[in-house]
């Protein structure tokens, strides 16, 4: 399927190209003066307002989570802050699944500069002013859905909160109010969908039409992504995105990858086997420049995430097809959570889109310990079939690696409404184990 043109101001990958040197101009002269933060890490590059090409970026330093938590906590105030706190209107707060929270400030005319960025998700996924869109989520201090409910808000469409009630009470305001869209975490959608069957509600004939999901890399994992679509009837956009970063990755709803939002984001690619800058196609690390975020930028960000990136040949382009770059199957993982068992890496994403190839599988939970060096992997799983061994043998073919599998009860393996946590992590505890 050709990718649908996302904008009219990014008609060619030269357009795109153009843009972005534009708007990177105009932030570094924005923010330079002003953000110590900035001023101090790019003072050996010479009056990087004046860059000339993109390519001039691979000269610059990178930025790491790590630096914008120390200096957050070395300033007593949130990271990286460009303006004085009084100008900041929205405070935001990473979740801590690695290493500890994060907190972010953004400004009005930051908060307006998200909201352009969810104009393109919303405009994928075709949800207009008519639509009422039902945001599952607590809310809390996470930036993710406050940003999705502004934006339904920006569009005309009614936006539907749920913070503190349960799912049973959800799914009765989805139909009590004829919700057409549903934002959530892949697992949380999936749970919803369960609570719906065990409550003999027919999913199906609730009416929605979209799901749009975030917080994990769910929506490009295809088995993941067909098992929302088939629990609800009806399509699932993926979307991606980062307290610190912004909503950065867009999908679209009959795809299997994302597409990077190139009108507000620069990225680059490291290759994982070089450190080198990688090649289509290749597994890197994807780095990410804000060219908008004038309140809290960051430049060449690592944002840890695994992708494998691919761009549209200039015919296809030319016919219509997206030129922003697209990351095959999503963020297939994170650094910092690669497993490496019996000599053989393996991502979460990659053990997620097996199991979720088995529609009587319900849940599933893996375990991570360590034995002379190397990961060792168990994995346990709801299974209404009670039958593990079929499971076991599928990540053998697939993977060529014996995971101890075994059965639990249905429903006893913990749900998620946030980002969903499979992994139980004991390396640390087991360092010394023969």
């Amino acid at each position: 399927m050709s990718r649908a043109h996302p904008s009219d101001r990014s008609p060619d990958r030269a357009s795109v190209e153009s843009l972005k040197l534009d708007r990177l101009r105009g932030l570094l002269r924005e923010i330079l003066p002003h953000n110590a933060f900035y001023a101090t890490k790019l003072a050996r590059v010479v009056d990087a307002a004046s860059i000339k090409s993109l390519d001039e970026l691979a000269d610059w330093p990178f930025t790491y989570k790590d630096e914008l938590v120390e200096d957050a906590a070395s300033t007593g105030r949130p990271a990286n802050l460009t303006w004085e706190p009084a100008r900041y209107v929205r405070y935001h707060q990473t979740s801590g699944t690695h290493g500890r929270p994060l907190p972010v400030l953004d400004t009005a005319a930051d908060w307006a500069w998200w909201m352009d960025c969810w104009r393109t998700i919303l405009d994928r996924g075709g949800v207009t002013s008519g639509d009422r869109m039902l945001v599952a989520s607590s809310f809390g201090p996470y930036v993710g859905f406050w940003s999705g409910f502004d934006a339904a808000l920006a569009r005309g469409a009614m936006a539907i909160p749920t913070g503190g009630l349960t799912s049973l009470a959800r799914l009765e305001l989805i139909r009590s109010l004829g919700a057409t869209v549903l934002l959530a975490t892949p697992s949380y959608a999936l749970h919803l969908a369960e609570v719906a069957e065990d409550n003999k509600i027919d999913t199906a004939g609730l009416g929605l039409r979209l799901v749009i999901v975030a917080g994990e890399p769910g929506g490009s994992v295809r088995t993941t992504r067909g098992r929302i679509a088939a629990a609800w009837d009806v399509d699932v956009l993926d979307h991606a995105g980062a307290t610190e970063v912004g909503p950065w990755g867009v999908g679209d709803p009959h795809g299997d990858g994302l597409d990077v939002i190139e009108e507000w984001f620069h990225p680059e690619f490291l290759s994982l086997a070089t450190g080198s800058p990688a090649v289509p196609g290749e597994l890197a690390e994807l780095v990410l420049t804000t060219l908008g975020r004038t309140g809290a930028p960051v430049i060449r960000y690592r944002t840890g995430d695994i992708v494998r990136p691919t761009w549209a040949a200039a015919g296809d382009v030319a016919a219509g097809a997206c030129p922003w770059v697209r990351l095959d199957g999503g963020i297939l993982g994170r650094t910092d959570d690669m497993l490496v068992v019996r000599g053989v890496n393996v991502f979460p994403h990659a053990i997620e889109e097996i199991v979720r190839g088995f529609p009587e599988v319900v849940e599933h939970q893996l375990t991570v310990s360590r034995r002379e060096s190397l990961d060792q992997l168990s994995l346990a799983i709801e299974d209404r079939l009670d039958d593990p061994g079929r499971v076991a043998r599928e990540l053998q073919v697939r993977l060529g690696l014996r995971v101890d599998v075994t059965t639990v009860p249905i429903s006893s393996l913990p749900r998620f409404e946030g980002k969903g946590r499979r992994i139980v992590d004991l390396r640390d505890r087991s360092q010394g184990e023969a």
